[in-house]
């Protein structure tokens, strides 16, 4: 059974970016019309607070903006919409019968007028896709800092101060690794014929000035899109 999101209050996208803690896409391995349809639930970028769902709208965001999504997904319901007030958070609905388990029960109801709404967003986003381009990937970099006393916040600045045709930054966030030492997790999109990931690690991201910031990077993921 597809899975269903409720994204219409905190607790719906509390419990979405628990979801996400362990993945890159809303269905397996690589971006779909599953991350589509979650996507155009939003009618504007959620709250900084959920670092995973802003890492993963962010994503989905440079996604569109460059080649557009073309794998089938399976399907997920998303009810209820991203944008509501404080004060009208909504109340959880009634426990799930046992064999509906499999279901990512997100919380929060929608009015008929705004799944309407959510089913015209999700098809406008889809008829304006752009036609997906072969030899574009999408990597999650590690970039590991010298010591507990690296300023993380210009160590990011310096990578991403790294510009070149096809290629595109995205979201990050920092990660504990011990011993009071962060480690940077930055999202990024490249065109496969114009950018060398290892040319990037080894060219520039670990050679002056920005190795003063960087000791070292690691691949962690590398998806085709």
């Amino acid at each position: 059974m597809a899975p269903t999101f409720y994204v219409g209050s905190e607790a719906g996208l509390k419990k979405l970016d628990e979801y996400l803690l362990s993945r890159s896409y809303i269905t397996g391995y690589q971006a779909s019309k599953d991350d589509l349809t979650v996507h155009a639930a939003f009618t504007k970028p959620p709250s900084p607070q959920y670092v995973n769902v802003c890492r993963w709208f962010t994503h989905i965001d440079a996604l569109l903006r460059i080649s557009g999504v073309s794998a089938e997904g399976s399907g997920v319901v998303v009810e209820g919409s991203a944008s509501f007030p404080e004060e009208a958070i909504a109340t959880p609905p009634a426990a799930a019968d046992e064999d509906e388990d499999s279901d990512v029960d997100l919380f929060g109801e929608e009015t008929e007028e705004e799944k309407k709404a959510a089913e015209e967003r999700a098809a406008a986003v889809k008829a304006s896709g752009k036609k997906k381009e072969s030899g574009k990937s999408s990597v999650l970099l590690d970039v590991k800092p010298w010591d507990d006393e690296t300023d993380m916040q210009k160590l990011e600045e310096a990578v991403r101060s790294v510009q070149m045709e096809g290629l595109l930054w995205g979201a990050s966030k920092l990660v504990p690794v011990g011993y009071g030492i962060k480690k940077l997790q930055i999202m990024m999109t490249i065109v496969d014929d114009l950018v060398s990931v290892d040319t990037i690690i080894e060219e520039r991201l670990t050679e002056e000035p920005i190795n003063e910031y960087v000791q070292s990077c690691d691949i962690v993921a590398f998806n085709k899109i």
